[in-house]
């Protein structure tokens, strides 16, 4: 029979020495097989592991909720949270009334960017925002996990270099394998009817669009947040506020000037 993974993270109640090595004899004597370990939050442990069958899961479980020293926070099937905060030891924090939405700091570009790339490598039709003040690094992490994800990246628009407002493209172009990026200042507030034309056709296309400043976005097109699948928040620090008042203030920007922002 084929082996399949769980996901095991227990919080510590009373740390001793030997627990863990406690834990990983149990995990042996059920034939239980350890795949990857890491602290994934302050006095908790996280742990893929690999299993026969049901039953010796539900048999850990049980000998794990009769130990005075953890307590069992999740055994299940691994999701993508929980591999990446195995991988990087932090959990990626989400938010509590909107599940779709998912915060970074700046120091954790790496986990981001981790992030990202597995959702890049699902199949289909995939709309992600992303948030984030000016030069806080939203463009340049659309584009590593795009790499890390083995996709080719097409700015629809774009400040990144310089201003990109893109009204065709070329017939390869019309990929599905593709990632398409959005910059939503951009095209809302200096694109044209042709570049319209050609936003409406990617969003129709099974493939991955990434749309930074989704809210300038929907507030000027027939796009709502609704038909996001994801939103990603990023920050220089959890304190940050994202506001957009740098580009109310200036919104008589002529193109040049308008490209020496790196939003």
């Amino acid at each position: 029979m084929e082996k399949k993974e769980w996901y095991l993270e227990y919080e510590i109640q009373k740390n001793r020495p030997g627990l863990l090595g406690d834990i990983s004899s149990l995990l042996g004597m059920l034939s239980i097989n350890i795949v990857t370990i890491n602290g994934v939050d302050e006095g908790r442990r996280g742990l893929l592991i690999l299993a026969e069958n049901y039953d010796q899961i539900v048999r850990l479980e049980s000998i794990l909720n009769t130990m005075d020293t953890i307590k069992v926070i999740k055994l299940r099937e691994p999701k993508l949270r929980d591999r990446l905060a195995v991988r990087h030891g932090r959990y990626i924090q989400r938010d509590a009334d909107d599940k779709k939405t998912f915060r970074f700091v700046r120091d954790e570009l790496g986990l981001l960017v981790d992030f990202m790339a597995e959702l890049y490598k699902k199949e289909g039709h995939k709309l992600i925002g992303i948030r984030g003040m000016p030069r806080v690094g939203k463009t340049e992490s659309v584009v590593a996990a795009s790499v890390c994800a083995n996709k080719r990246w097409l700015f629809v628009s774009s400040t990144l270099l310089k201003q990109t407002i893109r009204n065709k493209l070329i017939e390869d172009e019309y990929n599905e394998d593709n990632l398409f990026i959005i910059d939503g200042i951009v095209s809302t507030r200096r694109a044209n009817e042709r570049h319209w034309q050609l936003v409406r056709e990617i969003m129709r296309l099974p493939a991955v669009k990434v749309v930074e400043h989704p809210d300038i976005f929907v507030q000027n097109t027939e796009y709502t947040l609704e038909d996001f699948d994801y939103i990603i928040e990023l920050r220089d620090n959890p304190e940050q506020e994202i506001t957009y008042e740098i580009v109310e203030k200036n919104s008589m920007f002529s193109d040049s000037d308008f490209g020496g922002f790196d939003f």
